[in-house]
């Protein structure tokens, strides 16, 4: 594995921008000294719906996720490779399983074939994106393909994991040492777009618990609070608001010092201390 360390003098400034479900926005200094940020996307949800999921409160504005370097996407389900909102990024690389790639491009986008735990350096930059383990196999696409993976990012500020879609998983203990050193922000699946989870998700209690096993310093809960079925009116009111606090709330009670940020759509912060 190439040596992708942060140099511990490299200035240490991340944004987070949680666009709803798992669709994020990561502005990373590029290289110790230059000034350079590089913007990475994940499985973006950009327009207002995802097939016959709704979303709750308004499209993400452009100018929040707008010029990524690359786009990362996990899967292929339509939450979270939802192909209108790809056109909206055309021209820039998406990193994904090879599989996948090759579905995409046959849909026009410029898809990268990348295999689990192959290396992949964001194109006159030092960040280094390694796709890693998701286990997801749950409800399969018949007309998709169905490979799925979660996302190391390790750039000279900050190493961090996307998981993807995923259920706990005995290789989340290799992470920091396969990112070459700690996790330092991970982005972790709490919930989904409904009040009941299938297999390959993690519920706020198992998002937590991975947390504690990563060794992570910061996390921001994705996956909940932003989709729905039409048919949600009739389920138990509030279920849309709960995964991300019970979360924190999750965390909080166990051992490990990791800090916690819940996020509403379209809100960002900022981690210097990452």
């Amino acid at each position: 594995m190439p040596s992708h360390a942060p140099p511990s003098d490299a200035p240490r400034d991340v944004t987070v921008r949680w666009l709803g479900h798992a669709s994020v926005v990561l502005d990373l200094p590029a290289d110790p000294g230059t000034g350079g940020r590089v913007r990475l996307l994940t499985d973006p949800l950009l327009r207002r719906h995802a097939g016959l999921l709704r979303r709750r409160g308004r499209a993400p504005l452009r100018e929040d996720w707008g010029e990524p370097d690359a786009v990362l996407v996990s899967h292929l389900h339509h939450d979270h490779a939802e192909l209108g909102s790809l056109e909206l990024v055309a021209g820039t690389p998406v990193v994904t399983a090879p599989t996948n790639a090759h579905w995409l491009r046959h849909h026009g986008v410029r898809a990268v074939g990348v295999p689990e735990g192959t290396w992949w350096q964001v194109p006159g930059t030092s960040v280094a994106v390694l796709p890693v383990t998701a286990v997801h196999g749950h409800r399969p696409m018949p007309h998709r393909p169905n490979a799925a993976v979660g996302f190391l990012v390790v750039a000279p500020s900050a190493r961090v994991w996307f998981a993807g879609d995923t259920e706990p998983f005995p290789q989340m203990a290799d992470l920091a040492r396969v990112a070459g050193g700690p996790i330092d922000l991970a982005l972790v699946p709490v919930g989904g777009w409904g009040p009941r989870l299938s297999g390959g998700h993690m519920d706020p209690v198992q998002a937590a618990r991975a947390v504690e096993v990563v060794g992570a310093t910061t996390a921001v809960p994705v996956h909940w609070g932003t989709l729905h079925a039409p048919v949600s009116r009739r389920l138990p009111p509030g279920w849309m608001d709960a995964a991300g606090p019970a979360f924190a709330a999750a965390v909080a009670r166990g051992p490990s010092p990791c800090a916690v940020h819940v996020l509403e759509p379209g809100e960002q912060v900022r981690l210097p201390h990452v």
